[in-house]
């Protein structure tokens, strides 16, 4: 348990060490006056999961029997610990078993959405106050690292058997010809221009996940990693300084979830994650995720914009995988049975939730699916609107 307190008040102070002496979690009160701030524990942390207090944190100044010491002491009466450990864990996923038809906890069923709190990063918010609290320097506003990462949900449209013939059925003979003359051909090989967009910010990390799966039901379609296809998109990729993860099948991870694809990075399909899939990715040696998103909503699932380790709330284990919270998906901002915006809609609130990341000194995830620009009217260009942004941003 101290391993994890510890842990959480490094993080909420952003790794300050000098800064995590002065602050004491503890209800006993003849130690408070070896620290400067104290936070008086609930009393669940590791014995119970209960909903944390979303109230603004309830301070207190510690009036002090010497005139003469002018050093400020305080207690924060609000568990500030267990709720970062309640939100950066996934904690309420054990107690609120409501799942869409996916199997995935939506933000409609959480805490944060029913408190219309998504776009408020609480836990980020926690640390600022702690660091005010012990007259510490905030951080310098500015993005810790921006990553533009792509689902490759399919390498082509017509290059398969079902495609092919779907094509033939639907007369598009000459766009069929010119897929089978050349991948870089196929409508849904985009990958040129999404490699184009993200080099004007040669800050950003680009990442693409990868499936390895047998392409049946919602892993449809299948595309053989050894295939020619699939090696000259990989060898383009690298070429371009890409980076590779793994994009893990819909139906879960029951075996080593590297595969076939040797490298640490990894999403879900369809943003699909619990407590046991995260464990088993923990196990394996995955060792950065980027899944952690509501799908109906964007905003803040972890409350926090800053990559933080895993804390499995069943065996209060703290986890080697990072989580990466990822910021904004382009099916989140458009499908009609999540946000439903039009393209000046979207672009606002990607510009707010950048401005909060930026502000925490935080991470800025984008995911961009690389089919997703012939199915959608505006993805593409909200994409290249959001690189300028992030060019003027840097």
């Amino acid at each position: 348990m101290n391993e994890i307190v510890s842990y959480i008040l490094s993080f909420l102070l952003y790794g300050e060490q000098q800064a995590v002496r002065k602050v004491g979690y503890t209800a006993d009160q003849e130690q408070w006056h070896q620290y400067t701030v104290i936070i008086v524990p609930n009393g669940h942390l590791g014995k119970e999961i209960v909903l944390p207090d979303l109230s603004t944190p309830r301070i207190e100044l510690i009036p002090s029997n010497d005139p003469t010491n002018k050093k400020k002491r305080y207690i924060i009466h609000t568990d500030i610990v267990y709720n970062t450990f309640f939100f950066i864990s996934r904690a309420e996923e054990l107690i609120n078993s409501q799942r869409d038809e996916h199997g995935r906890f939506l933000a409609e069923y959480s805490l944060l959405g029913k408190n219309n709190r998504l776009l408020i990063p609480s836990v980020d918010e926690y640390g600022r106050t702690l660091l005010k609290l012990l007259e510490c320097p905030l951080p310098t506003p500015a993005a810790q690292q921006i990553y533009l990462t792509h689902d490759v949900d399919s390498i082509d449209q017509y290059r398969h058997l079902r495609g092919f013939v779907g094509g033939i059925v639907r007369k598009q003979y000459k766009a069929v010809i010119r897929a089978c003359q050349s991948i870089e051909n196929d409508p849904a090989y985009t990958f040129p221009w999404w490699m184009s967009q993200d080099a004007q910010v040669p800050q950003a990390k680009a990442i693409y996940f990868i499936k390895d799966t047998k392409g049946k039901g919602y892993d449809y379609p299948q595309y053989n990693l050894k295939g020619k296809d699939c090696q000259h998109l990989i060898q383009t990729l690298q070429h371009s300084q890409a980076l590779i993860g793994l994009h893990s099948s819909y139906y879960g991870i029951t075996q080593n979830p590297k595969s076939k694809i040797h490298n640490s990075l990894h999403r879900s399909h369809y943003l699909r994650c619990s407590i046991d899939q995260m464990q088993r990715l923990a196990e394996h040696g995955i060792t950065d995720d980027f899944t952690m998103m509501f799908p109906d909503h964007v905003g803040f699932r972890l409350q926090t914009c800053r990559p933080v380790r895993w804390i499995n709330p069943k065996t209060m284990q703290l986890t080697s995988l990072l989580l990466h919270p990822l910021t904004i998906m382009d099916c989140t901002l458009s499908n009609h049975q999540y946000m439903n915006l039009n393209e000046d809609e979207a672009y606002f609130t990607c510009e707010q939730l950048f401005d909060k990341c930026i502000a925490n000194n935080g991470e800025i995830v984008l995911l961009w699916h690389n089919t997703n620009p012939t199915n959608n009217p505006y993805h593409r260009s909200l994409y290249n609107k959001l690189i300028q942004l992030l060019k003027n941003l840097l």
